[in-house]
């Protein structure tokens, strides 16, 4: 039987990056709800890859033969010791829209220099596989904090994420530029390897 994976999120942007970089593994690639499952982790972990295993785990125990993946990420600003860090998501409150939040985070900087802007994207991602080994990797992509929300390109924190390689923010580059260089994109081509390793016969490359 075909290896199906099934990524432990409900973000349809996200499936989208995740599709784009791993869709020559020769795998089906589902989110958890087209997988039918529908249930809802306490992240309680004190780290990126502690909270991506504890999704993984969850979802691998409805779907043992699978392979689970989740990831963790967030946004860690220098200057606010790392805030939000793994709180990224529920900053300001979960259900805050992220024009909000952004606005906040800018309001918190102001005044603040170039030098001490520095921030960074981390993602953690954590695989479950069938026979009960797991892989953790994490990967960053590092930046500063702009001075206005710009781009449309990109969710999240994207539009406040200055990259001063390409002189805008991650919202304002293609989603391939993005994949090319966001913490998600390198985290998922670091699994991509691992699987590749594990699944030789199966995977295309």
């Amino acid at each position: 039987m075909e290896k199906r994976i099934i990524f432990a999120t409900g973000n349809q942007n996200k499936m989208k990056e995740i599709k784009m970089i791993l869709s020559d593994l020769g795998m089906e690639i589902l989110s958890m709800k087209e997988a039918g499952i529908d249930v809802d982790v306490e992240e309680n972990g004190t780290t990126f890859e502690e909270n991506a295993l504890i999704k993984a785990r969850a979802i691998a125990e409805r779907l043992p033969s699978d392979i689970i993946l989740a990831d963790d990420s967030g946004l860690e600003i220098d200057y606010l010791n790392k805030e939000p860090g793994i709180y990224s998501a529920r900053y300001a409150g979960k259900d805050t829209s992220y024009d909000i939040k952004n606005q906040m985070l800018l309001d918190r900087l102001d005044g603040v220099p170039d030098e001490k802007r520095t921030a960074r994207f981390v993602c953690a991602i954590a695989a479950v596989f069938p026979d009960g080994t797991e892989e953790v990797v994490c990967e960053a992509m590092e930046g500063r904090i702009g001075y206005k929300i710009a781009g449309v390109n990109g969710f999240g924190y994207d539009p406040i994420f200055f990259l001063p390689e390409f002189g805008m923010t991650s919202a304002e580059i293609t989603p391939e530029q993005k994949n090319e260089v966001s913490h998600r994109g390198k985290a998922l081509r670091s699994m991509r390897k691992v699987m590749e390793k594990k699944y030789e016969n199966t995977c295309n490359q």
